[in-house]
């Protein structure tokens, strides 16, 4: 059967993408784990928790492979102590699979991880291309004042696995303020280094 054509328009003022057939919230309260400063995080979850941290919209035509997934994130802006607003990250349950951001508002970190602890950082401003590889753990992170918004693609069947990194105590760097209006990446003193073999695995995946 021939899937239809479909259109979506990106509404960059609400940072939704109009016409799109799914949309998930995170609040503050479901980053619990994420920030390093568990202190200055109980103290946003009190001021709040249940608050939208950040919110994608989506156009999924199927989950076939082969197809495509169309979509817009936005995230607010702030920080946890000196630590950005960021999202959970993931790497895809397919790790072959590649991704597309475009910048459309705002100003943004992408952070990527390699499975053997290799770090990448790339600022998303307007009108900014990103291309996450296959293989790379990727997080988004707000570091400008106002709120990223922000196109993405990503082939249909990629899935997502968050665990990669929560079973690693976080990703290898953490994005904070450097104290001169910028950012700067620091390492994560709680992070575990991989199994070789889990590494191993994960490259071998190539389905």
């Amino acid at each position: 059967m021939i899937v239809e054509p479909g259109i979506g328009r990106v509404d960059v003022e609400s940072g939704q993408l109009q016409g799109a057939t799914n949309r998930y919230v995170k609040t503050f309260r479901d980053l619990a784990g994420l920030y390093r400063d568990e202190a200055a995080f109980d103290r946003l979850l009190a001021q709040r928790g249940g608050d939208t941290a950040y919110e994608v919209t989506d156009y999924k035509p199927s989950a076939n492979a082969g197809d495509m997934i169309i979509g817009v994130t936005r995230m607010e802006a702030g920080k946890v102590g000196d630590e950005y607003f960021m999202t959970r990250g993931h790497i895809h349950a397919r790790p072959n699979r590649p991704e597309m951001y475009y910048g459309e508002a705002g100003v943004g970190v992408m952070l990527l991880e390699s499975p053997d602890g290799q770090i990448r950082t790339l600022e998303i401003r307007t009108r900014t291309m990103c291309y996450v590889p296959p293989f790379w753990i990727h997080r988004s992170v707000n570091v400008g004042a106002e709120p990223l918004v922000m196109t993405f693609a990503y082939p249909a069947d990629s899935g997502q696995d968050y665990d990669i990194i929560a079973k690693a105590g976080g990703m290898r760097s953490r994005i904070v303020d450097d104290g001169q209006g910028g950012w700067k990446a620091i390492e994560n003193d709680l992070y575990l280094s991989r199994p070789q073999s889990l590494v191993d695995s994960i490259m071998a995946n190539r389905d």
